[in-house]
């Protein structure tokens, strides 16, 4: 309950403009910018990409414009995730760009974002690729009310020949069902948690519940059914016992290291990335860029209370 609340607390606090234009003007506060941001502009998110690149650590480009309301930040939006494609190609990197699809005109029109993010993806598709990477558009998964739609999205794009990959949440009771589509279509998804919060006749609720459920989907992902038609798991999570289990599960099912991966958050953990990736596993981050950090940054802060002393000393 608490932590529903202090979730509840930090979202409201990211959709807070006053808060925004407050903190990002704020010298101080730049803290928060530095431990989760990887650059203001794209030339210098494809730089930190770069430098985590020598480390084996793969990264997914991600454009920081969120509640957009306006047609200029549509474009702004758009435009920023298309420049940075390019610029990956052109260092022989993973071209892997996560998209939300309301920052790219989903929430003014949805049809808009599907245009925009069909734009994206054709661009991905048409530039030079190394042929060792995980080249595609992520499709980041926001809250239930475009659960449906986002699905939608990632079929039409995925049935039209086009590098597409999505995210779904384990705190969904609908999930199970929606993998097991995802695996018949030889699909790539991201598991993650989930940030929101639904009532117990949609989600399951506590983290007990939640974490109980990310191990059942790990058996659907690692199966011998997900291995036969060339579906790709995606594991995003910081839980060391998540790595341990869905380590072991590949080996006992005969998964071959970097026939799935762990994606984790840039600052949130980079050591124990860095760890994994040593041993073998294949490590991406997700790596945002641009300047409007702040409601992304309190985004984390809300989903890690341990990061609250560095809250503190970013505003004090």
């Amino acid at each position: 309950m608490l932590r529903k609340v202090w979730q509840a607390v930090m979202i409201k606090l990211a959709r807070s403009i006053r808060c925004k234009h407050l903190m990002q003007a704020n010298r101080a506060s730049s803290k928060l910018a530095q431990q989760y941001v990887g650059g203001d502009t794209p030339l210098a998110a494809v730089n930190t990409a770069v430098s985590l690149s020598q480390k084996g650590i793969s990264t997914s480009l991600f454009y920081l414009g969120e509640y957009v309301d306006t047609q200029e930040r549509v474009a702004e939006n758009t435009n920023a995730k298309m420049a940075v494609a390019p610029l990956l190609a052109e260092q022989h990197l993973d071209l892997h760009i996560s998209v939300d699809p309301t920052q790219v005109g989903g929430t003014l029109d949805w049809l808009q974002g599907v245009n925009n993010i069909t734009q994206i993806t054709k661009l991905v598709a048409d530039l030079p690729q190394s042929s060792h990477g995980v080249h595609c558009v992520m499709l980041d998964m926001e809250d239930y009310s475009v659960n449906k739609k986002t699905i939608a999205l990632h079929d039409y794009l995925q049935q039209n020949g086009l590098p597409v990959a999505i995210t779904l949440q384990a705190y969904l009771r609908k999930t199970a069902k929606d993998i097991e589509k995802k695996i018949h279509q030889g699909a790539k998804v991201r598991l993650v948690k989930g940030a929101f919060s639904e009532g117990s006749e949609l989600a399951f609720q506590g983290q007990s519940e939640i974490k109980n459920n990310y191990r059942i989907l790990i058996d659907l992902m690692l199966g011998a059914k997900a291995k036969s038609t060339g579906f790709y798991p995606i594991f995003a999570t910081h839980d060391h016992n998540l790595h341990d289990y869905a380590i072991k599960l590949a080996r006992e099912n005969g998964w071959d290291q970097g026939s799935y991966e762990f994606e984790m958050l840039y600052g949130a953990r980079n050591d124990v990335a860095e760890q994994l990736a040593i041993q073998g596993e294949r490590i991406r981050l997700y790596l945002p860029f641009g300047k409007d950090w702040w409601p992304y940054a309190i985004r984390r802060i809300g989903e890690n209370p341990r990061s609250i002393p560095l809250l503190l000393k970013s505003v004090c």
